[in-house]
């Protein structure tokens, strides 16, 4: 009995959790389909007789389509970038001993910490003087520069859970640690880079305020391009509703796909 009532316990949190989670979901879904007196009202209305004008109006628009192109480059770039970067930095931390490992470890996870307004000034004017403002190159590398830290923290625990004894034999065959790396780890550790990745790809998604000061009218993702509905003294509460819905869509999509690479990579193990 007293198992039976655990489980359901158990199970009641985990369903009001869910429902804590996807209700903002909703609630932007159901904006989208009231006018914009019905998205003002008070209080909330939940039942009323929807419209997809606001819909119709947003894939008109094409500055949501190029906002959601802009998204996917940089999102894209930066988290393949990222990866190519911190994979070799992460297999080094965790397979070879060197002096100052541990403070060098421990140091990429510090600079995450670090507060991103801190470096938007330094950013800024180096762009300037680069020629970098306003471009999906730079905004890319703004991302690297981010995130790098995190993929190498956390791929140093994927390459640590990997037997060593493969890579050994590898070596005995012949192969330098170049080949090793590249036909032998990184396909073990195709799970983790995968869900890294996914990570990566949604953090570089949903920044906000490098995209908004280094980006400009010809780099502006989906964050900065949805503020522009928000105006001095009014919001188009119904409109931003339905660009969030649709430009969310992907994304989601995008986990769906990967999302059994995502579920073993997040449960292959932790850093040791």
């Amino acid at each position: 009995m007293k198992v039976f009532t655990s489980v359901w316990l158990r199970r009641l949190i985990l369903y009001v959790f869910a429902v804590w989670c996807i209700f903002p979901l909703y609630w932007i879904f159901l904006t989208a389909l009231k006018t914009p007196i019905q998205a003002m009202a008070r209080p909330p209305l939940f039942l009323f007789e929807p419209t997809f004008a606001n819909f119709a109006k947003v894939v008109g628009n094409p500055d949501i389509w190029a906002y959601f192109a802009s998204s996917t480059i940089v999102a894209a770039g930066s988290s393949l970038l990222t990866l190519a970067l911190g994979a070799p930095a992460a297999y080094i931390l965790a397979r070879y001993s060197f002096r100052g490992r541990g403070d060098f470890g421990f140091w990429l996870l510090s600079s995450r910490m670090t507060p991103p307004v801190a470096m938007l000034i330094p950013f800024f004017v180096l762009y300037y003087q680069l020629g970098l403002l306003d471009t999906h190159l730079g905004l890319i590398l703004a991302h690297v520069t981010l995130n790098l830290s995190i993929v190498v923290w956390l791929l140093r625990g994927f390459f640590s859970e990997l037997p060593r004894e493969i890579e050994e034999a590898a070596s005995l065959d012949g192969d330098n640690h170049f080949q090793v790396f590249a036909r032998i780890t990184l396909p073990l550790a195709m799970p983790g880079l995968i869900s890294v990745g996914i990570l990566i790809f949604l953090l570089s998604w949903n920044e906000f305020l490098f995209a908004l000061v280094l980006g400009d009218s010809a780099v502006r993702t989906v964050p900065v391009g949805l503020y522009g509905f928000i105006g001095y003294q009014t919001i188009a509460w119904a409109e931003l509703s339905a660009s969030a819905s649709l430009l969310i869509i992907p994304v989601i999509l995008f986990i769906l796909v990967f999302q059994r690479h995502l579920i073993r990579g997040l449960t292959m193990g932790a850093y040791r």
